[in-house]
C-alpha cells in the first residue's frame, strides 16, 4: 500500500473523470499530480449565502442574485455589439441581466427556469440592469437547499469549464486534504493559533465562511513564505560560513581617487561607504544591496569599493547589463585610473578573439587589477589570480541564478555589491533579497534640478519638435527613444534607423543627428557616444540602450515615443538621461493612453520625480512578478501569498526564519530547514 505522501506524487489523469485528455488541459495550469491540484487556489468566491433580493438591487455595486427568467431577447445596437437581455423576476422585483458579444448563450436560457447571476448593478433607460460576470441555470426552477453556499472560483484554461475544474478539485481535497503533512510545528501553530495544514487546504477551498477562507489562506501563505525566508536564510549562511579576504587598508589608491574628484561625496554616499568598508574589512564574504536612485552617486561608491580592494592587493570586477555602459565607465575611469597606475581591462562581446585573450592571461597573471564588462565576463574560461571584490549593477537584468556565476571557481570567497537604480519597495526586498545586507544612497548630489515631465498627444508632435529645436538651439542636447520592441534588437534597429533617416531630411535636417542600437559594433556604439559626449552631435535617436547609466550633463531634453510599451521603471531609468547637471531638464512622454495601465503608468510619471515613490505605484500597477520589467529569474512565484498585502506577514516569517536558524540544529528546526532547501532547492545559486 502507498504512502500518504507518495499517492500525492500520483499523476492526475489516474484520478476517476480526468483520463489523458483533461489531464493535458491540466497540465497547462501547472497541474501534473494530486498534489497541484490541492495547491491550485481559488482566485474568488461567490458569496450564495448572500443573495439580495431582486426588488433590493445595490446600484453601481456587485452581488448575487437569482430570479425566474421570464423572457430572452437579443438585440444588435450596432454592427459589432450583440446584447443578450434576460429578464428575471423573483417576489420581491424583477431585473434584466445582460451579456455582451455571447449570442451563442441565447439558447441556455428557458423559460421558467431559475437563474443565479453575479454581477455590477447599474440603471438604464431599459430599466434596472446586472452586468453578468458569472451565472448558473437551474432547470428544475427550485434552487436546492445546499445551493446556499461560498463557491470558489478558480483560475482555468480553454477547454476545461469552470465547473468542470471546482469539481476535480473538490473531488480530490475530500480525498486526499488530510494526506498533507503539517508544514508548521505545533510550537509556532500554537502560537499564532493557525490552522493545521489540512484543514487550511479544506478551508480554502470550501469555506465555511469568508472570514475561514481568508484564515486559511494566510496560514498557507504564512508558510509559503516562511519556507522561502528559510531558504533565504540558508543561502544567508552559507555566505558567512565561507572564507573571504579581510580588506583591511583603506589605502592610497582609494585616497587619491577622492582628492581628485570635482564634488565632495554626499552625507549619503559616506554613511553608505562606512558600512561597505566595514564588511570588507571582515574575513567574512560581503553580500550586499546597494539600492539608489537614478544619478544618486552608486557608480562612485563602486569604483571606491574596488580600490579598496585593489589597495589590499586583490582584483576587481564591475559587471554591468549594457556594452554601451561598461564603455562609459571604462573611458570615463581610464585617465583616472592610469594616474594611479591600475591597469584595467573593458570585457565586451565585440572584441577579438586576440583582444579576449590577452584580457584573460592578465586577469589570470595578476597584471589586470579591474576589469569591467558585462555578460561576457560570466564565460567559464575567465579566470583570477586573486579575485576580492564583485560589482554587479542592475543585477535583476542578469537574473538571480546568474549573481553566483563571478563568485565560483575561486579558492576565496570574493565580496560582492549588488547595485540597482530600480528602487525596490521593502516587501520585494524582503521576498527577493532576504540574503542580502541593504544599502541605501536616499540623497541626490547638490545643484541637480527636477526634471519637468509632460504628456504630449501625437497631434501635439510638431510643437513638441519646435521645443526640442528651441534646446538645441541654445546649446543643449538631447535624446529621441524609439519605441519598446519586445525581444528583437534587429526590428528595434530598423525602427530606429527609420526614424532617424526621417528626422535627419526632416524636422531636424539643420542638426546633427546620431543613431544608436543594440545591433551596431561596439566601436561604432563607442565612437557615436564618445562624439555625443564631447558636443560634436545635438540629437541623439536611440533605443532603449540609453536606458542604464549614460551620463552626458549637457543633455537636457528627452522624447520617450511610444510611451505606453514601457513599464514604469524604464520610463523613470528613461527620465534619468537628463537633469544630470546644473540646467533645466525636460520629459517629454507620447504615446497611446488607451488602456487604464498607461494611464496610470503616466499619471504616476507626472506626479512623482523619486524612485522609490514610482517603485511603489510600479508595484501596485504590474504586480510583484513583473515589477522589473522582466520576471525575476532565479524566484520562486508564490501560489498563495500576495506581496502586496501580506507585508506583515513576510516580516513575521523573516523574523521567524531567523530565529529558527539561530536554533538550527533543534530536531523541529532541522526538518523545517530540511523542508525549505527541497522545495525550493531549484531556485537561487
Amino acid at each position: 500500500m502507498m504512502a500518504p505522501e507518495s499517492l500525492l506524487k500520483v499523476p492526475v489523469e489516474s484520478l476517476k473523470g480526468i483520463g489523458r485528455g483533461r489531464a493535458k488541459f491540466l497540465a497547462k495550469l501547472g497541474i501534473f499530480v494530486i498534489e497541484d491540484l490541492l495547491f491550485h487556489f481559488p482566485l474568488r468566491y461567490e458569496d450564495r449565502t448572500k443573495v439580495i433580493p431582486l426588488g433590493e438591487l445595490p446600484f453601481y455595486r456587485e452581488g448575487s442574485f437569482w430570479g425566474k427568467v421570464i423572457e430572452v431577447t437579443e438585440i444588435r445596437p450596432k454592427p459589432k455589439l450583440t446584447i443578450l437581455r434576460v429578464f428575471i423576476k423573483d417576489d420581491t422585483g424583477s431585473a434584466i441581466a445582460v451579456w455582451f458579444n455571447q449570442p451563442y448563450l441565447k439558447t441556455a436560457f428557458k423559460r421558467g427556469a431559475s437563474l443565479f447571476v453575479t454581477g455590477r448593478v447599474e440603471r438604464s433607460f431599459q430599466g434596472n440592469i446586472i452586468k453578468v460576470g458569472d451565472y448558473e441555470v437551474l432547470e428544475s426552477g427550485e434552487i436546492p437547499r445546499d445551493y446556499y453556499k461560498i463557491i470558489p472560483v478558480y483560475p482555468t484554461t480553454a477547454g476545461l469549464s469552470k465547473k468542470v475544474l471546482q469539481k476535480i478539485i473538490q473531488d480530490a481535497v475530500a480525498e486526499y486534504a488530510v494526506m498533507v503533512r503539517d508544514v508548521l510545528p505545533g510550537v509556532i501553530q500554537e502560537h499564532y493559533n493557525i490552522m493545521k495544514t489540512g484543514r487550511a487546504l479544506k478551508q480554502i477551498h470550501g469555506p465555511d465562511s469568508l472570514e475561514q477562507a481568508e484564515r486559511a489562506r494566510k496560514t498557507l501563505a504564512y508558510e509559503e513564505l516562511l519556507l522561502w525566508q528559510l531558504k533565504l536564510q540558508g543561502e544567508k549562511f552559507r555566505k558567512t560560513e565561507k572564507e573571504g579576504f579581510a580588506h583591511k587598508m583603506t589605502g592610497p589608491l582609494s585616497r587619491a581617487f577622492v582628492n581628485q574628484l570635482p564634488y565632495k561625496l554626499t552625507g549619503s554616499q559616506e554613511i553608505v561607504l562606512k558600512e561597505i568598508y566595514a564588511d570588507m574589512e571582515n574575513k567574512k564574504p560581503m553580500a550586499r544591496l546597494l539600492q539608489g536612485d537614478v544619478g544618486s552617486g552608486k557608480t562612485v561608491v563602486a569604483i571606491l569599493s574596488l580600490l579598496k580592494a585593489i589597495d589590499n592587493n586583490s582584483q576587481g570586477v564591475f559587471m554591468v547589463p549594457t556594452e554601451i555602459l561598461a564603455e562609459q565607465h571604462y573611458l570615463g575611469l581610464k585617465n583616472q585610473l592610469e594616474k594611479l597606475k591600475i591597469n584595467a581591462a573593458l570585457l565586451i562581446g565585440g572584441l577579438s578573439k586576440k583582444e579576449k585573450d590577452k584580457i584573460k592571461n592578465d586577469l589570470l597573471s595578476g597584471n589586470s587589477k579591474l576589469v569591467i564588462g558585462t555578460h561576457a565576463l560570466l564565460e567559464d574560461e575567465i579566470k583570477f589570480k586573486r579575485l576580492g571584490l564583485v560589482v554587479v549593477d542592475e543585477q535583476h537584468r542578469f537574473g538571480v541564478a546568474q549573481r553566483g556565476r563571478l563568485l565560483e571557481n575561486n579558492i576565496v570567497q570574493p565580496d560582492l555589491l549588488i547595485m540597482t537604480a530600480t528602487p525596490i519597495p521593502r516587501t520585494l526586498a524582503l521576498a527577493y533579497y532576504g540574503d542580502l545586507d541593504f544599502s541605501i544612497i536616499d540623497e541626490m548630489p547638490p545643484g541637480r534640478l527636477p526634471v519637468e515631465t509632460k504628456y504630449w498627444p501625437e497631434s501635439k508632435r510638431t510643437e513638441v519638435y519646435n521645443f526640442i529645436k528651441k534646446q538645441l538651439n541654445e546649446g543643449r542636447q538631447g535624446y529621441i527613444v524609439c519605441p519598446l520592441v519586445e525581444d528583437s534588437e534587429k526590428i528595434a534597429g530598423e525602427a530606429a534607423i527609420k526614424l532617424f533617416e526621417e528626422l535627419n531630411s526632416g524636422s531636424f535636417k539643420e542638426y546633427r543627428l546620431g543613431l544608436i542600437y543594440g545591433g551596431l559594433p561596439s566601436s561604432e556604439k563607442e565612437s557615436i557616444m564618445g562624439d555625443f559626449r564631447m558636443g560634436r552631435l545635438d540629437l541623439l535617436v536611440a533605443t532603449t540602450v540609453i536606458e542604464v547609466g549614460v551620463d552626458v550633463p549637457n543633455a537636457s531634453i528627452i522624447l520617450i515615443n511610444d510611451c505606453q510599451r514601457f513599464g514604469l521603471a524604464q520610463l523613470h531609468q528613461l527620465r534619468g538621461r537628463v537633469g544630470r547637471g546644473e540646467i533645466k531638464s525636460y520629459c517629454f512622454l507620447m504615446g497611446s493612453l488607451r488602456s487604464k495601465e498607461t494611464q496610470a503608468r503616466v499619471k504616476s510619471m507626472l506626479r512623482y520625480r523619486d524612485g522609490y515613490s514610482l517603485a511603489e505605484e510600479d508595484l501596485k500597477i504590474r504586480g510583484p512578478g513583473d515589477f522589473f520589467g522582466v520576471r525575476q529569474h532565479g524566484m520562486p512565484e508564490f501560489k498563495v501569498a500576495r506581496l502586496l498585502t501580506d507585508q506583515k506577514l513576510l516580516q513575521l516569517a523573516q523574523r521567524d526564519a531567523s530565529l529558527i536558524y539561530k536554533n538550527k540544529n533543534s530536531p523541529e528546526n532541522a526538518k523545517l530547514i530540511s523542508r525549505a532547501e527541497k522545495k525550493y532547492a531549484e531556485f537561487l545559486p
